[in-house]
């Protein structure tokens, strides 16, 4: 088994004899870039490897702790994720870095500059209730980091189904490769969007309602039971989960587009047709 250090050196060698190009070279090496600290090894080669980034886990983790996960982070990367931070973790990131741009995406932070290349996937988001926005804005930061295009709308829930005749048609008109569906209390939303479109639908339980199963347990339970094909469901509150499954489904059929056009396969090419 090969240490960091020799897999290194094999690298750089391989590149010296020319059995190896630069390019890739410097392809196998972010794919593999484990930055160590005392209390994490940072895996900065995901966002190459697998397309998601790596995204800073707050809970259980202390104020300290994040934000010098995310400083290290930020000498490799121009922005990091942070997934359900609080006031402290917040204030002292802010301390460790200042100047550094912070902004609130729901319940998770996004520390850092500029913005991801488009990859040209589309997704669409819908919240069933305000209380679901918090962890549907999550999710949109992830798919969003990973270069995806969002259109979002919220409070649209079975409550008062007239209100979901809008957002259909803005979501058919935007045409998107995937759809999130954010929804607490009886989780009923996913299974009724999926029953109208014709793209995979990530159903996103939130622990949003009242006693016995208020806690999410209801809606992820509601979506795993749904009768209606093509939903997929996350844990509840899963923002990450959510944002970056949609994120990779909506690349990899833009992925497809791309290759399509550059193919000279779009649309009917048929002369005898």
């Amino acid at each position: 088994m090969h240490t960091r250090s020799e897999n290194l050196k094999s690298i750089l060698a391989a590149v010296a004899e020319g059995t190896l190009s630069p390019d890739a070279a410097a392809g196998r090496l972010s794919e593999g870039e484990v930055r160590y600290l005392d209390v994490a090894a940072l895996d900065l080669g995901r966002a190459a490897r697998k397309g998601v980034p790596e995204v800073v886990y707050a809970p259980g983790k202390t104020p300290e702790q994040v934000a010098r996960i995310c400083a290290a982070m930020l000498q490799s990367t121009e922005r990091v994720i942070v997934s359900g931070p609080n006031e402290e973790h917040e204030r002292l990131t802010r301390q460790l870095l200042p100047g550094t741009p912070i902004r609130h995406a729901g319940r998770a932070l996004v520390v850092g500059t500029g913005e991801p290349a488009s990859t040209g996937g589309r997704l669409y988001a819908i919240g069933a209730g305000t209380s679901d926005l918090p962890v549907l804005e999550e999710a949109v930061a992830v798919a969003r980091e990973m270069g995806v295009a969002v259109r979002t709308t919220h409070d649209v829930g079975v409550a008062g189904l007239h209100r979901l005749r809008g957002p259909l048609e803005e979501l058919r008109a935007f045409d998107p490769d995937c759809v999130i569906v954010a929804a607490g209390m009886e989780g009923a939303l996913p299974t009724l969007v999926s029953g109208l479109v014709a793209v995979p639908v990530i159903g996103l339980p939130t622990s949003v309602g009242y006693g016995l199963g208020g806690d999410g347990t209801a809606a992820i339970l509601g979506m795993l039971q749904s009768c209606s094909p093509g939903l997929s469901v996350v844990n509840v509150d899963n923002g990450v989960g959510a944002g970056a499954t949609a994120a990779l489904i909506a690349n990899r059929a833009a992925l497809h587009r791309d290759g399509t056009r550059e193919n000279g396969h779009a649309g009917n090419t048929d002369a005898s047709s």
